[in-house]
């Protein structure tokens, strides 16, 4: 992997203002990711590709990572930043709404990682419970979305994602199958291991 490749994505994707993983929420998910070894996680939310060539860092050798992105350019910029990095053996882009690709795939995946459209993430959930193979673990990014979830926040703008990922955390903390835990790194993690 061309590492200086990978912190040229990351510069310029931060000067761009395109959301990408933070360091410290990368860093929580890189010590579950190098106990499972996963070899196969899948992503809900490219962007420009970030994140997946990250957790390449984590793959078995033979390992892959699906990845799903619906904005066209970002799917053309995500592919060449994969190929100048060197990893783009070990990652496949589906291009489109997840929520349209999701229900068509039929993979089993060691871990999925949900940072796409915040709205759907009840759903985005009953699909990865449906792919996760024993022992996987769901992580789902920006859970606490500025503080807003935990609070009393009820503006009409960010209504719906703030009712949705509040439905994420209820669901995964009382889904008996799980073992989840709600972090404040980043904008917020939920680690949702099955048990």
């Amino acid at each position: 992997m061309n590492q200086q490749e990978l912190e040229r994505v990351k510069k310029k994707a931060l000067e761009d203002h395109i959301p990408i993983i933070m360091d410290e929420t990368l860093e929580v998910m890189g010590k579950y990711l190098s106990q499972i070894k996963p070899e196969k996680i899948l992503e809900i939310g490219t962007a420009v590709g970030y994140s997946a060539m990250c957790f390449t860092n984590f793959l078995t050798e033979d390992g892959r990572i699906d990845t799903i992105e619906r904005e066209a350019e970002r799917v053309k910029e995500a592919r060449e930043n994969i190929e100048k990095v060197g990893v783009a053996d070990k990652i496949q882009i589906y291009e489109g709404d997840a929520v349209e690709i999701l229900p068509t795939l039929k993979e089993r995946y060691d871990a999925v990682f949900i940072d796409a459209a915040k709205g759907k993430y009840p759903f985005f959930l009953k699909e990865a419970l449906r792919m996760i193979k024993p022992n996987g673990i769901i992580f789902a990014d920006n859970i606490l979305y500025k503080g807003y979830v935990l609070s009393d926040y009820n503006k009409h703008k960010q209504r719906t994602a703030v009712r949705n990922l509040r439905e994420y955390i209820k669901e995964v903390s009382e889904n008996p199958n799980l073992e989840t835990q709600i972090l404040e790194v980043g904008d917020g993690l939920a680690i949702s291991q099955i048990k």
